[in-house]
């Protein structure tokens, strides 16, 4: 009886070690590291060199909450919203003619689009202060009767000049929300018998918001700054009044800086608003609305145990 030698008593053999984990070592980039320092440098000077510069800091403050300050503030959120909502308005009108079969009226549309669209706002504000040289009167008979110089105030002034160039715009705006509608929604509301107009009014408009929402949320930004324009016929909006304190005080440049915080500080709010009216408007667009700040923030934060749960 032969012994095999190399046979050993006990357990099987155990099977052979898979291969050995890959580590991974990350690119190194260290142009990124180059780029921030630099950044950072260039930060740092500037930061310095506005510290260092005669400029009288303790204005700011001081003119924060002036009493002109925040009516001239108060004027610029008035004139906004106003002009705002005559552009808006009269962008829907523009749009709809703009879309009608009609040639006269798809004209017209077209024609102010391309007059308003195509001179800068500072000329036709002073357009519609001087008209007084075309009509020496306004008229409107019973009702009111001046002179234009009378009639034309700088409000008046600012809140057309903003607001019939603004609808020119919201009415590009508009015209693209309405083509992004399914043709069929207008077809399918006609075959139950809706009218154009409450088709319009209840079916397309409001899935045309998607799209035409964001873009107004930045036009109204964007008009809230334009306002600074309104200076030049003298309406005392938040620059105007800026430039008055500035040339009594003798702080001009610091009081820019004052105007400047403000107009950042009304710009942020209006784009919180603009988020939020973005993501009401998302509802049924996408599955899943994305986290808002806020709920990223509590993500952050670590979980809290209930009462009485050890860990």
């Amino acid at each position: 009886m032969t012994v095999d030698v190399n046979k050993t008593d006990g357990p099987a053999d155990t099977p052979p070690a898979g291969p050995e984990a890959i580590k991974a070592i990350p690119v190194r980039h260290p142009g990124r590291y180059v780029s921030a320092a630099i950044a950072l440098g260039l930060l740092g000077s500037i930061i310095y060199a506005f510290a260092q510069g005669n400029i009288n800091w303790g204005a700011v403050p001081e003119y924060f909450f002036n009493g002109r300050v925040i009516e001239g503030l108060l004027n610029t959120l008035l004139l906004t919203v106003v002009s705002m909502l005559i552009g808006i308005v009269g962008g829907i009108l523009l749009a709809v003619m703009r879309l009608s079969k009609n040639p006269v009226t798809s004209s017209i549309a077209w024609f102010y689009i391309w007059f308003f669209r195509g001179t800068p706002v500072l000329v036709q504000l002073f357009v519609w202060f001087n008209l007084g040289i075309v009509f020496t009167y306004i008229n409107l008979g019973p009702i009111y009767k001046d002179y234009w110089s009378v009639f034309m105030t700088p409000l008046l002034t600012a809140l057309l000049g903003l607001g019939l160039n603004e609808a020119a715009y919201m009415a590009e705006i508009c015209r693209a929300g309405l083509l992004s509608v399914d043709e069929g929604q207008t077809e399918a509301s006609h075959a139950l018998g809706m009218s154009h107009a409450k088709t319009l009014r209840r079916i397309v408009i409001p899935q045309a918001m998607r799209v035409i929402v964001p873009p107004t949320g930045n036009e109204v930004i964007n008009m809230l700054k334009t306002t600074s324009l309104v200076s030049a016929v003298g309406y005392m909006d938040l620059f105007k009044v800026a430039q008055d304190i500035g040339q009594r005080a003798g702080s001009v440049v610091e009081m820019f800086f004052l105007a400047s915080a403000w107009y950042l500080i009304l710009t942020s709010i209006f784009s919180v608003g603009q988020y939020y009216l973005e993501r009401y408007y998302a509802k049924g667009s996408t599955r899943s609305l994305p986290p808002t700040p806020i709920q990223r923030f509590k993500g952050m934060l670590p979980a809290r145990r209930p009462k009485g749960v050890s860990a």
